[in-house]
């Protein structure tokens, strides 16, 4: 049973609505290296489009009433954005989410360090990465620096077309006999990606001058000192801008698209929906995904459902306990994750007719997990049928999709996180090729499919 390729549906309109689109998210990849980033866009768009802060509405004791428009930010790392509808909150709400963090390598807190006349920072890597992919490429700097004085100094070196660049080295091929033989894994280590940031020596300085003239330039440029490190998020990323590819301009090469082309999606789809929707809606944007979903900004925590209490409090008369939990168990969601792309060039590892194809549309994932469905959200297929209907009445391409062969890998997304609360959950998301490389690949098409799917989905489920 084989799924249509999404393209050939397209009129002039679609495909300029697409493109526009496409444009659109490029832009927000290129500024969104990091969650802090994405989340800065997310507020600024939803602002645009008429949200305020939760936080405000709190604070006045205001009533919230259909058709109003709030988001609310946790430690500047995840946001959620809402629109109330008709009906009450406890007969619960259409939820998109989806993860902002994406594969990186770290600075450490006590970086700096001189070796004979290079001066480097070490790192630890966050999330899972192939390590070799990262030595020999450009690399940006993107974070923050927070100061003993309660200020914010954001850092972003190696975008600007002005800016250096930093880099991991690698070996050179003529002296690379042991590191050949050894496996993928082990070909570079942990401890082997720091990052190389200067080469020349400050003039005067006897103890480690190559490191005294770059913590010099940090200062003068960031007002940054070496001790500042033991407060900072600096995120070691792939330097450069997303950009179309093929010669047919059909697909995207950039960093992140895990996940923040789902985000994005998420975040194109809450500007379609009408003044006042049937059922509130969510779009829910976390951190920490790909390392558990834990900590005070991922899934595990619970700012999704302080927020929905808050809501419940100044859309009821009397804040009930009761009507939370009843909000948050008949709530319906989509687990807004990208899925693995079939690749020709790799087929051995996919079952082809149950992979996600690029060009196909929006991939549905009933179940993640690992080889016996471990650590799976396994959704129910009368929610599965009531989304093929919904997907049908409204001509969006879609398509099903498992990870890979059974027995040959895996992974899990946020689903079942919020699957604990009762409510409806499935994954849905665009397939990506190179997943979790630096440089991964999406199709605009199924970029395209997503938005107007997820549109649907709050519309309608």
């Amino acid at each position: 049973m084989e799924r249509p390729n999404a393209w050939k549906a397209y009129d002039e309109n679609s495909l300029n609505e697409l493109e526009a689109v496409s444009c659109r998210y490029r832009a927000f990849l290129d500024n969104g290296k990091t969650e802090r980033e994405c989340v800065k866009q997310a507020v600024e768009m939803a602002k645009a489009h008429g949200y305020t802060d939760l936080a405000d509405a709190v604070k006045a004791g205001r009533r919230l009433n259909p058709g109003d428009k709030l988001y609310s930010v946790c430690m500047d790392k995840s946001i959620m954005l809402f629109h109330l509808g008709q009906a009450p909150l406890e007969d619960g709400i259409n939820v998109v989410g989806a993860h902002i963090d994406s594969p990186r390598i770290d600075v450490k807190q006590n970086p700096f360090y001189e070796d004979t006349n290079l001066a480097y920072a070490d790192t630890h890597y966050y999330g899972g990465i192939k390590k070799y992919q990262w030595v020999a490429r450009p690399l940006a700097l993107h974070g923050v620096v927070a100061k003993k004085d309660g200020s914010l100094i954001n850092v972003v070196i190696g975008e600007d077309e002005n800016d250096p660049v930093l880099a991991i080295s690698d070996l050179l091929i003529h002296l690379a006999q042991e590191q050949m033989g050894k496996k993928a894994s082990e070909v570079i280590s942990g401890e082997g990606l720091d990052i190389l940031m200067g080469g020349r020596p400050l003039e005067g300085e006897e103890k480690e001058p190559v490191k005294a003239l770059m913590l010099k330039i940090l200062k003068e440029r960031y007002d940054i000192d070496e001790e500042d490190m033991l407060s900072a998020e600096i995120e070691c990323v792939p330097a450069g801008r997303a950009r179309d590819l093929g010669l047919d301009r059909s697909m995207i090469l950039g960093y992140g698209h895990d996940d923040r082309v789902c985000a994005y999606a998420e975040l194109e789809a809450m500007w379609l929906l009408p003044e006042i929707p049937a059922s509130t809606c969510c779009c829910l944007l976390a951190d920490k995904e790909e390392i558990g979903s834990v900590g005070a900004t991922g899934m595990r925590a619970h700012y999704f459902e302080n927020a929905m209490a808050e809501l419940v409090n100044l859309t009821c008369d009397s804040y009930s306990e009761l009507v939370l939990r009843r909000a948050l168990k008949n709530s319906r969601m989509l687990s807004c994750d990208v899925s693995a792309g079939y690749d020709p060039l790799y087929a051995s590892v996919f079952e082809k007719k149950n992979a996600a194809i690029l060009g196909n549309g929006v991939a549905f994932n009933k179940f993640t997990g690992s080889r016996g469905k471990s650590g799976s959200n396994d959704a129910n297929a009368e929610f599965l049928g009531r989304l093929r209907r919904i997907m049908d009445d409204n001509k969006i391409a879609w398509q099903t999709a498992e990870l890979g062969k059974v027995d040959v890998g895996g992974g899990g997304t946020i689903a079942y996180i919020c699957a604990l609360y009762g409510m409806e959950v499935i994954d849905s998301g665009v397939p990506v090729l190179s997943m979790h490389a630096p440089e991964e690949i999406i199709n605009k098409a199924d970029l395209y499919e997503a938005v107007k799917a997820y549109a649907a989905f709050m519309k309608e489920a």
